[in-house]
């Protein structure tokens, strides 16, 4: 089974481009910074950028004996509160002292005088992105073997002592799902460029009726497939990409946005999960609770409204970007379509979670 979407979007996200115009910068001033810097650094520098990566860009340096990569803030307007990439060095450099699979962090530049936006540089980690949720390309103990060790991953994220690796400032403590609703609808509005009396309706129903939060941990925030690199051979995450969303939080935001694949994403699509080599959302349920000592879950339907109406935000963010000239991909105008769809997505799950309109 082959998904033309995932297709897609995998030629447009994987590998290297040019540098893009409005994504250029000095390199010689960067080299310097390296050389100061960057332990171990040796040039001449080459750089490349990611054809992925709208939000922050993302570049590929290459030198004669290594290859590092360099997340910077996009330059021009930026929404309050995004495109902080002096926290995901942060949570980055943290979690690569437990062992958690994060690539190594080599440097942080807060100085816009350098190449004109905050940056950090970390090891480019060598190993295999996948696209397609439903891993075509693969038999299915080897499906089932990679989404468990995903789903293992995300539980050790939670597990992790915050306290214990210096991050107990990395967000603010409770009311986290509020906090969220409140940034997302914000964002929107900040970008917001058509009427869906659908987000309207969502924007008063999600903080009225808030779950209680009853755990803190970690939260990455796009904690998805194709946001972490595989080894090259084995079904093993080797490391964990994309912690720009990332704080302290809710727990099961994170998860059920992982599990928004099965309700409405590219999983939902396999008519028999099982003989495909994918566990099915109830194992899922049960794998990820055994591992992070819980008895089972509550408000589903409540999260997977926030969980869309959060993908909105962000979607309409990078429509935003296309008003402000400042998008990174040529692709980002086709976003507008799916704001739409994930706000009528969005107050279906409210409905189920007691919504009325």
């Amino acid at each position: 089974m082959v998904d033309v979407a995932e297709q897609e979007r995998e030629q447009l996200n994987t590998g290297t481009k040019d540098v893009a115009e409005s994504h250029k910068f000095d390199e010689a001033a960067l080299a310097r910074w390296m050389q100061a810097n960057v332990a171990g650094y040796t040039g001449p520098l080459e750089v490349r950028q990611f054809k992925g990566g709208q939000s922050n860009p993302t570049y590929q340096l290459i030198t004669p004996g290594k290859k590092y990569v360099l997340r910077r803030k996009p330059p021009g307007k930026l929404l309050p509160s995004a495109h902080a990439v002096d926290r995901e060095y942060k949570v980055i450099t943290a979690l690569g002292t437990t062992g958690f699979p994060v690539a190594k962090t080599y440097g942080l530049c807060i100085d816009d005088e350098v190449i004109g936006t905050w940056f950090y540089i970390m090891d480019m980690v060598e190993g295999r992105i996948l696209w397609d949720q439903t891993l075509p390309q693969y038999q299915p103990p080897e499906r089932h073997a990679i989404f468990m060790d995903k789903i293992k991953v995300l539980a050790d994220l939670h597990n992790t002592d915050y306290e214990a690796i210096g991050l107990s400032d990395y967000g603010r403590p409770g009311n986290y799902m509020g906090r969220q609703v409140e940034r997302w609808t914000k964002q929107y509005k900040a970008s917001e460029t058509q009427h869906i009396p659908e987000i309207e309706r969502l924007i008063d129903w999600l903080p009225k009726t808030l779950p209680a939060q009853e755990r803190t941990s970690i939260v990455h925030g796009d904690y998805r497939l194709d946001n972490m690199i595989f080894h090259p051979t084995e079904p093993k995450v080797t490391a964990v990409l994309d912690w720009e969303l990332s704080t302290l939080g809710e727990p099961l935001a994170d998860f059920t946005y992982l599990l928004m694949n099965w309700v409405n994403g590219t999983i939902s699509t396999v008519p028999d999960q099982k003989a495909h080599g994918i566990p099915t959302m109830d194992e899922t349920v049960e794998y990820y609770c055994s591992l992070t000592g819980r008895t089972g879950l509550h408000d589903l339907n409540w999260f997977f409204s926030y969980n869309a109406f959060r993908l909105a935000g962000i979607l309409q963010g990078i429509v935003g970007r296309v008003r402000d000239g400042t998008a990174n991909s040529p692709h980002a105008a086709q976003q507008a379509d799916r704001v739409i769809s994930l706000a009528q997505a969005s107050w279906k799950f409210a409905e189920k979670a007691g919504a009325v309109a």
